[in-house]
Order: structure tokens, then C-alpha cells, then sequence
């Protein structure tokens, strides 16, 4: 895909991964359509950043687990510029509660959690692929973690939420395949404000260890996560069906 001039879109794009992500396509010429649920004022931020450097956005306030709102945004898209070349799916939400204590989380939460991100990106795919389909092309990256490959994480729901995830990008990319590739992003401890804020007094230490044990001796930041995203709409033309990694490598075991 080439990126100048082509439209993307990116989900809970106000900070951290989304946002970089925004940043990344924008450097690159994408018209991009910022999307948050309930950070304005950061949206308009990083909207006005983007456009500081010469890209065209939209900020668009929608959730992703409301069918009517992930319509809803990939229309505006559609009314601004008129094609979709681009989606990734960022918007996650989680609840952090210690996977052995069975009582920390209720059907409520797990479908809250399964709502964004599971659902969501299910309901943006089918929101943008009528489009995706007319032009003939189009690429979508999910952004999945390594909780889904690895059963850890902030719970067990966000946990098991991120490898239906991984399932799904599976499925759809041979469902819409040749036209559209799907393709998934699995980071590993990325240093964002979402995590900071959920892992509070003990961000430091689990940050610590994870610099130890990981062979690349660092966590993730956002743009990482960023790189990889990219790419996959990018670069990567004949990858379909894909999770990559991007974890400092945590997934291999402590080094010997």
C-alpha cells in the first residue's frame, strides 16, 4: 500500500499506541480519521500535531463495541475523503485483577472487556471492508498482545479477549483475502499511561524485571508497536494471517 494520500483509520487513537500510530501514518502522507471514546482533549492534540506537520485528519468521537458507532466512523471517513485504505484496530480496554483470585471479575466485565476488544474490531472490519472491497484493496492490523499467546496479563479476560482476537485475525484474513489483509500486532510490557495507571505502585518493579529477563533488556514503547503497525499496511503485501511479536523478545525465556 502506498501510504501518501491514502486514508486510515485508527481506534482509541487519542495516546499511547494509537496515537503513535497516527503519528507515524501521518509523517508518511495518510489522511487519518483519530478516533476516542472519552480523551478530547488529547484527541484534538494529536490531531493538531499531525496536522502541524502538513496531514489532513478528522477526530472522531465513537466506541467500537456500539455496531451504530463503528459504522459511524468509518462513514465519516468515507464523507471526508471518499475510500478507506487503512484500519487498525487499537481500542482495548482491560481490568486489572491477579488471574488466581476467580472472584475479582464477573460475567459483567467479561463482556465489557470482549465488547471492545473482540467484538469491536469485528464490527470496524465490517464497517470498512464494503469500501476496502470497491477499491480492490486494503489492509487491517489488529493490535493484540502477547497476553493472547501466553495466558498472562493484566486478567483473564483481557488475556482470553486477545487470543479470540488472534483467532479472529485468522479467520478474516482467509475469509477477505485476496483484496484485504489482516494481520495482528502482540506487544509485550509497553510503557503507556493506560498501563502506568493500572499497574500503579508496582509499574516500576515489573518494568525492572521485565528489562532483565527480556534478551533485548527493554520493554515496548508505543512506537515500536507503531513500526510494526505500519509496516503491516505498508510494506508487507504478501503477509496475511499474521501475529508479530514485539516484545523485546520475552516470549523466548530469560537469557542463559
Amino acid at each position: 500500500m502506498i501510504l501518501k494520500d491514502s486514508v486510515c483509520i485508527v481506534t482509541g487513537s487519542a495516546t499511547g499506541i494509537g496515537a503513535a500510530c497516527v503519528a507515524l501514518l501521518a509523517a508518511k502522507g495518510a489522511r487519518v480519521a483519530i478516533n476516542y471514546t472519552k480523551s478530547e482533549k488529547e484527541a484534538q492534540a494529536t490531531a493538531a500535531a499531525c496536522e502541524a506537520k502538513g496531514a489532513a485528519t478528522i477526530v472522531v468521537r465513537a466506541d467500537v463495541s456500539s455496531d451504530q458507532d463503528c459504522r459511524r466512523l468509518a462513514q465519516a471517513a468515507l464523507d471526508k475523503w471518499g475510500r478507506i485504505d487503512g484500519l487498525i484496530n487499537n481500542a482495548g480496554v482491560t481490568k486489572f485483577a491477579k488471574h488466581g483470585d476467580l472472584d475479582a471479575l464477573d460475567a459483567a466485565d467479561f463482556q465489557r472487556i470482549f465488547g471492545v476488544n473482540v467484538i469491536g474490531p469485528f464490527q470496524m472490519v465490517r464497517a470498512v471492508a464494503p469500501a476496502m472491497q470497491k477499491q480492490g484493496a486494503g489492509a487491517i492490523v489488529n493490535i493484540s498482545s502477547i497476553a493472547g499467546l501466553t495466558g498472562m496479563g493484566s486478567s483473564v479476560a483481557y488475556a482470553a479477549s486477545k487470543g479470540a482476537l488472534n483467532t479472529m485475525t485468522r479467520s478474516l484474513a482467509r475469509a477477505l483475502g485476496p483484496g484485504i489483509r489482516v494481520s495482528a500486532v502482540c506487544p509485550g510490557f509497553v510503557e503507556t499511561r493506560w498501563l502506568t495507571g493500572g499497574l500503579g505502585g508496582s509499574y516500576e518493579s515489573l518494568k525492572q524485571n521485565y528489562e532483565t529477563i527480556t534478551p533485548l533488556k527493554s520493554v515496548v514503547y508505543p512506537e515500536d508497536v507503531a513500526d510494526a503497525a505500519v509496516w503491516l499496511l505498508e510494506g508487507a503485501g504478501k503477509v496475511t494471517g499474521e501475529t508479530i511479536l514485539v516484545d523485546s523478545g520475552v516470549h523466548l525465556g530469560s537469557p542463559r
